[in-house]
């Protein structure tokens, strides 16, 4: 993946397609986001060079604003891989199974995170593919003992293949939650994210990213 997509650089990028005309300057992204100042500077610059951006280069007066926004998020789903993402497929024999995962985070909500994706998270909001595998994320600081647990409790069964839940280790540990929201009580990756996984998954990823899409549109939203 390239620089200017990896999980540090990606937190820059979803502030500041959230915000297309604010004027930003290096500080910004050190004070709100707690990214380095270098780190930071390398991501503008990058952004910069790629004609992404607009405003003054140096100085005491130096800022940038956000360009090509489209442009940048063509690039971005043309980079990104989700298979980067380690994922885990487990069977259930529960067909109820989401209210389960749901009440299972509930009772640890300020100790474990997780967040729904892929056809998952999308269905909440367009009910466009059938399917029966659910697909989450989980924090990947604890990956190994909430998965655990999870499993234990809901009575998982590990597959060498196949199988209808996935439990993901995020490839992108710092920034997959971000933008995070609740849709119909469960929490799902940010519509980006969301179109991001979507796009290049095999299962009808990319039919499901373009619908979504054009729901978001029709309601008056942007994927950031």
């Amino acid at each position: 993946m390239k620089p200017i997509f990896s999980d540090k650089a990606s937190l820059a990028l979803r502030e500041m397609l959230r915000f297309p005309t604010r004027e930003w300057v290096v500080r910004d992204f050190e004070k709100e986001l707690g990214i380095g100042r270098g780190w930071a500077a390398r991501v503008l610059a990058l952004l910069r060079e790629k004609g992404y951006l607009k405003g003054e280069a140096r100085g005491r007066g130096a800022f940038a604003v956000l360009r090509n926004r489209e442009e940048l998020i063509q690039e971005w789903i043309r980079d990104y891989d989700f298979t980067l993402n380690k994922t885990h497929f487990y069977y259930a024999s529960d067909t109820n199974l989401l209210p389960k995962i749901k009440q299972f985070f509930n009772r640890y909500t300020k100790e474990k995170a997780y967040a729904l994706t892929l056809h998952t998270g999308a269905n909440l909001m367009t009910n466009f593919v059938r399917t029966s595998t659910i697909y989450l994320y989980l924090d990947s600081k604890d990956f190994k003992r909430i998965s655990l647990e999870l499993r234990q409790t809901l009575d998982l069964k590990e597959l060498k293949k196949g199988g209808n839940v996935c439990l993901i280790e995020p490839y992108y540990k710092k920034s997959s939650f971000f933008g995070l929201q609740k849709i119909k009580g469960y929490p799902v990756v940010s519509h980006l994210q969301l179109y991001l996984d979507l796009y290049h998954f095999p299962e009808r990823g990319r039919e499901h990213a373009e619908y979504l899409l054009r729901i978001l549109k029709e309601k008056g939203k942007q994927l950031a």
